[in-house]
């Protein structure tokens, strides 16, 4: 009789299988060896800038400088917003996938606890999200070595870079919870994140369009910041409303805003800490009902099974 061994699962059995199986099924090989190729681009772009005698010189000596900032800043920009994105997308679809195998079912009649649950994909996602995450933070290492950037600087842009991870993965999750839809769920999820990240940026755009004008340039922001904070309610605030997540929509658009402002005028301090600051939050509001209102999240009563 032949016997095959049993593999040994941990006390966290949702992290186990995140982790020691194919979860995600084989596209996340596909998915990695594509941030690979870009990470390679953009390593390679930020060499070259490093490479520029008068570019480095003026970062280093000038690391106050927004054009000094602006030219090592580039290479890194496009790789760290698309981690951002690749993280939150491989967090919604980690819900979305067992509502699609009807496996979510099975995990809510269990005796696991939602914090089980909630930390098991988390900790799923940031294993299998790894190199979206360290690759980035690599390169700023690079810049410090280079004394392109000041160590203080190094330390404000690891520490914000770990908290909006922590925040797209936890936004995937809460999202992945309220939508039953997968393509609904990734619409959501993805369009939150670049809307943040990318849609606050053609805010400022569109107010340098309309420089002239104060008036146009106060509806401008107006409507798009309140339209903005009024459809991450909606969205997030869906199945399970609270305060802290309608605080947190509403004044997440304009302190991102402020924080972009204020990289652009070279005061990293106040970006860094009103990054953790609400970012921190917006993650604890979305992390708190999941844990604690597990099965209004879900649409579910595992009380009742």
């Amino acid at each position: 009789v032949t016997t095959v061994a049993s593999r040994r699962v941990w006390d966290n059995p949702i992290l186990w299988r995140e982790i020691r199986t194919w979860a995600y099924g084989k596209k996340i090989i596909v998915i990695r060896l594509a941030y690979l190729v870009i990470f390679a681009i953009c390593a390679v772009a930020l060499l070259a800038v490093l490479s520029d005698t008068d570019s480095a010189m003026s970062t280093a000596a000038g690391s106050r400088s927004t054009a000094g900032v602006s030219a090592a800043a580039k290479p890194l920009v496009p790789l760290m917003v698309l981690g951002l994105v690749l993280v939150n997308a491989l967090a919604v679809t980690s819900l979305t996938n067992e509502r699609d195998l009807r496996a979510l079912d099975l995990l809510l009649v269990t005796d696991l606890s939602p914090k089980e649950i909630i930390y098991g994909k988390l900790g799923g996602v940031f294993y299998n999200s790894k190199e979206m995450i360290l690759f980035p933070i690599c390169l700023c290492v690079l810049l410090w070595y280079q004394e392109a950037m000041t160590t203080e600087n190094l330390v404000f842009l690891i520490l914000a870079s770990l908290v909006m991870n922590a925040f797209v993965a936890m936004l995937g999750v809460h999202v992945g919870m309220t939508y039953a839809e997968s393509r609904t769920a990734v619409g959501v999820s993805l369009s939150t994140v670049l809307f943040l990240l990318l849609g606050i940026a053609i805010c400022m755009r569109m107010m340098v369009a309309f420089q002239g004008s104060f008036n146009n340039q106060l509806t401008a922001f107006s409507a798009f910041m309140v339209g903005g904070g009024a459809g991450l309610y909606l969205t997030l605030g869906r199945r399970n409303p609270s305060k802290a997540i309608g605080f947190a929509s509403f004044t997440t658009p304009f302190i991102t805003f402020y924080v972009l402002t204020s990289f652009l005028q070279a005061s990293f301090g106040a970006a860094f800490l009103l990054t953790v600051v609400t970012y921190g939050f917006a993650t604890a509001a979305l992390l708190v009902p999941a844990i604690a209102e597990f099965d209004v999240a879900t649409g579910r009563t595992t009380e009742q099974n």
